[in-house]
């Protein structure tokens, strides 16, 4: 009895196993509620995604910034970026990575710190360090804030990136209900692949909002082929300070933006997308990290899975892009750079990049009190 109860253990703990994998690769469809998707989340935690292609410092990108690019970020920007510890930087391996050599950048940053923090700033800056110490942390600093770099650096090599990344048609199915005839956001619109999405589904108004002048330059200049362009308006702001009144839209929409690290949204960002959507509407995120799935559960989010992405790839308009985007952002994944080299073709399907495709999103419907 022991050994049969032991047995039919084990089968329901692959059957779990099983169905959790299937729908977070969308093999499964799912809806489930905040409380479903709470135990979900739950299991999901216990059968972590396998990472093939991770390389040096379990990161799939080739990182080619110097601590020169810095000079990308305004000032905003650079008080936004450090007025706390972000990216996993403490104010100490800041300081040490802006030792010698960068003394216009260490000044220009000390400036847009807080009394307290450029206190303890400028006394680690002037702490002795050996080079060695000082590399690594330069390193470290460019790897955490590699992304932040590419969207204002190269926001174009951006652009290449995520143009194939077409998202499951079933998602703004699901979501023309509540976006036609309605105001939108789009927080961390980046040059548009939302906002558009909201335009072709019937939205009366669209605001993407953007922190990086490169991808929203990007985004202004396809709004100038578009008949339909004064529903779209772009405006520069970041998930902890929206430029927009409180209860401005009815749906407030992230797509492969929002997540629960607070450099990214996390509370703040999220208390901010409910200021500025309306009583009665939803807050979207689409293409939600795993890893987040027991943050979004917590915070009374329903999880939507949609079938049928064993099929979905990322189309690059050529190889030569294709070449370049692996080259940059998936420079350790070898299953990746053999496909390319073996087919010669610019579809790659999302099984061989390593993570799921853009398959599934989470809401959370607005209620405020009166």
């Amino acid at each position: 009895m022991a050994r049969s109860a032991y047995t039919q253990m084990l089968l329901a703990f692959d059957q779990v196993k099983n169905w959790v994998r299937q729908v977070k690769n969308g093999t499964k469809m799912a809806r489930l509620n905040p409380r479903a998707f709470r135990r979900f989340a739950e299991a999901s935690s216990h059968f972590p995604e396998n990472n093939p292609v991770a390389g040096p410092g379990d990161q799939t990108f080739d990182n080619p910034f110097t601590m020169a690019d810095f000079a990308v970020f305004d000032d905003k920007a650079l008080k936004e970026l450090f007025y706390k510890d972000s990216f996993g930087v403490s104010l100490k391996e800041l300081a040490l990575a802006l030792h010698g050599d960068n003394s216009v950048l260490s000044r220009k940053i000390t400036r847009r710190l807080s009394v307290s923090r450029r206190y303890r700033f400028l006394r680690e800056l002037n702490r002795p360090a050996s080079m060695p110490k000082i590399e690594a942390a330069r390193q470290k600093l460019l790897d955490a804030f590699f992304w932040e770099l590419t969207y204002w650096k190269t926001p174009e090599l951006y652009e290449e990136l995520t143009t194939g990344e077409v998202l499951h048609p079933g998602i703004f199915r699901d979501l023309k209900p509540s976006i036609q005839g309605k105001t939108v956001l789009d927080a961390g619109a980046g040059s548009g692949r939302a906002s558009f999405e909201c335009l072709r589904n019937g939205a009366a108004q669209v605001y993407a909002v953007e922190p990086s002048p490169g991808l929203l330059h990007i985004l202004e200049n396809k709004l100038k082929d578009q008949p339909a362009r004064s529903r779209i308006k772009p405006l520069k702001g970041r998930f902890d300070h929206l430029p927009l009144k409180d209860n401005t839209v009815d749906v407030a929409i992230s797509s492969s933006a929002f997540t629960a690290e607070p450099e990214q949204g996390g509370e703040t960002g999220l208390k901010e997308l409910i200021r500025v959507t309306r009583n009665g509407g939803k807050i979207v995120i689409i293409w939600p990290r795993p890893q987040d799935f027991e943050w979004l559960a917590e915070h009374g989010f329903s999880y939507v899975s949609l079938p049928g992405s064993s099929k979905m790839k990322v189309s690059f308009p050529n190889m030569k892009v294709a070449w370049r985007v692996a080259r940059r952002f998936y420079a350790w994944n070898q299953k990746l750079h053999n496909y390319l080299s073996e087919r010669n073709q610019p579809e790659v399907p999302f099984s061989v990049l390593g993570f799921n495709p853009p398959h599934d999103y989470c809401w959370l419907a607005v209620y405020k009190k009166q």
